[in-house]
């Protein structure tokens, strides 16, 4: 099980972390990752991380968002800086085993089947003044 906590309203140009808490599996093995869904466009990943420590990120988050993961809390974050109105979304964690995926950007970019992973239960963010 997936459990988000974080999200919720950021000033444009502020920062947001979204926690993403898993249980009854270990992370350490797994391949992890944030998608976001804004109302009225497709789900999109925007930073994902392989069970190596390879990132992948999408071109509108580089430089802004981090992904990381605790292994010893089981805890994988997104971190949001430079926060902008277009980031408004529900966030999603998710992970993935690598009979699945076969790399970050795997994850991020292909068309994941939501059956084979763990979702978390979204997370809303919302970038305003």
């Amino acid at each position: 099980q997936l459990a988000q906590s974080g999200g919720g309203l950021v000033q444009p140009g502020g920062s947001l972390t979204v926690s993403c808490a898993a249980s009854r599996v270990s992370l350490d093995d797994y391949f992890v990752g944030w998608f976001r869904q804004a109302p009225g466009k497709e789900r999109e990943g925007i930073a994902c991380l392989s069970n190596d420590g390879s990132t992948y990120y999408t071109n509108s988050v580089k430089a802004r968002f981090t992904i990381s993961k605790d292994n010893v809390k089981n805890t994988v974050y997104l971190q949001i800086n430079s926060a902008k109105p277009e980031d408004t979304a529900l966030y999603y964690c998710a992970v993935y085993s690598e009979v699945w995926v076969t790399s970050a950007e795997d994850m991020c970019t292909s068309d994941l089947n939501t059956n084979f992973g763990r979702w978390g239960q979204g997370s809303q963010v919302t970038v305003s003044s």
